[in-house]
């Protein structure tokens, strides 16, 4: 076939290829030409190229032929089967189980003390009375009773006093907690609420203040020092620090230095505003009834408590640190602690819980991340099992996608065996779309 000058018109060259192809009755599949199809191959409409006069074909918006552009690139596709995946599980499961088992040692060796004081207002009285079972969470070692403690309470002018018995030593390093339950520090509003150019030191204007601090930005046309909704929900339990010895032993005292982190007491640095200028949070009333002074407005660097509580914590229940002491033991014997109960937990549904623990390479006494690689492991396990059992006992028969059906050579592939009959139907079956293709 002679190819024209100029450009095909797309209607009649159709036409023509469909004048070379057409369906035959009888045989039941497309016959063809191959001088057709190469006369064809590349004749392009107004959307491909034109036939130039020299009577070659420009295909100006077909791809390179590159093995980037028409993504024939090398890419390893791993074919899984269970023979392949056997040893796969057993090496996760060599690595898991003892990381696990090691995570669960140093879980267990984690003990502490867990009371919740909330409705130590409610329930205890002026006197000393045992404390609840499901007020206290004991995780103590060498313990003979079920409550594995000694714990009673009573409440007196806004003081809840805790007094409790160990009946063995516990080893340095104890740190003191408080846990709060359902407070959402996390809700986004409450993070954005501060001002960081006022925590940084600097006396801001009113004008100036960080519009997330709203509503306490001001009262009285006064900056709130400082601003913001994380400030004026300040923890203010008053914890004591130190843990008196009702018999002949020593007290027992925590520290409340270097509680917070060392980047936020590089960060926070003492204000430059005058007492007279700024007015505290309206929930610090109690600390502050006539408002700032000079005797005692406070250097927020060295306020260690409202730092750790200006990091906020990311779920609702959280531990916030109180105090710590990384040398002294704790001797066994009888100890009384003092809380004057200032902040409301009934508000918003929550508790609020004294903690003294020790801890361990993983934190506190968190059982999640053994469970998770024990569990993972065992998982793995059971599926090496299973797969074992599949591939060398039962020996069912082969699968579509096993390798030897997938290496092209059907000469080669002595398994798969095919009825000519039915092999040469399939191939007729094929043969109008190879025909197309």
């Amino acid at each position: 076939m002679a190819v024209t000058t100029g450009r095909l018109n797309e209607t009649d060259n159709e036409n023509e290829l469909e004048s070379y192809l057409y369906l035959d009755s009888e045989s039941n599949h497309f016959n063809d030409s191959a001088e057709v199809l190469d006369d064809f191959d590349g004749v392009a409409t107004d959307q491909v190229g034109s036939v130039t006069n020299s009577g070659t074909i420009s295909n100006n918006k077909k791809p390179p032929n590159t093995a980037f552009r028409q993504q024939r690139l090398k890419a390893w596709q791993p074919i899984l089967s269970p023979r392949t995946m056997i040893p796969t599980l057993l090496i996760v499961t060599v690595i898991f189980a003892p990381i696990g088992i090691g995570l669960l040692v140093a879980f267990l060796k984690v003990q502490h003390i867990i009371i919740d004081y909330s409705h130590c207002s409610d329930v205890a009285t002026s006197s000393f009375t045992s404390i609840s079972n499901k007020y206290l969470d004991i995780a103590l070692k060498d313990s003979s009773n079920e409550k594995k403690i000694d714990a009673e309470w009573k409440y007196s002018d806004s003081v809840c006093t805790i007094q409790f018995t160990l009946v063995n030593e516990l080893k340095h390093n104890l740190y003191m907690y408080y846990k709060l339950t359902n407070f959402y520090q996390n809700h986004r509003k409450y993070v954005e609420s501060y001002d960081l150019s006022q925590l940084q030191g600097h006396a801001v204007n009113l004008s100036d203040l960080n519009d997330y601090c709203k509503p306490l930005k001001e009262i009285d046309g006064k900056p709130i020092y400082p601003c913001g909704l994380i400030a004026n929900s300040f923890f203010n339990d008053t914890i004591s620090l130190t843990l008196e010895n009702t018999g002949s032993g020593d007290d027992y005292t925590f520290s409340n230095s270097n509680i917070a982190w060392k980047s936020d007491r590089k960060i926070y640095k003492k204000t430059q505003y005058k007492p007279e200028d700024i007015v505290p949070p309206p929930n610090w009333y109690k600390t502050y009834p006539d408002g700032y002074t000079d005797d005692n407005l406070f250097d927020i660097s060295e306020y260690e408590d409202l730092l750790v509580w200006m990091r906020t914590a990311g779920m609702p229940s959280f531990y916030k640190l109180k105090g710590k002491n990384e040398n002294d033991n704790l001797a066994k014997g009888t100890y009384q602690i003092t809380i004057t109960n200032n902040f409301p937990v009934d508000a918003f549904g929550g508790t609020k819980s004294l903690v003294i623990t020790s801890n361990s390479v993983i934190g506190g006494r968190n059982i999640s991340l053994p469970l998770l690689y024990l569990i993972t492991s065992a998982i793995c396990v059971v599926f090496v099992v299973i797969f074992f059992i599949n591939t060398f006992i039962i020996k069912p028969k082969k699968s579509i996608t096993e390798h030897s059906y997938l290496n092209g050579n059907d000469n080669k592939n002595n398994d798969i065996e095919m009825n000519n009959e039915d092999g040469n139907t399939l191939q007729q079956q094929l043969h109008p779309l190879r025909d197309i293709l």
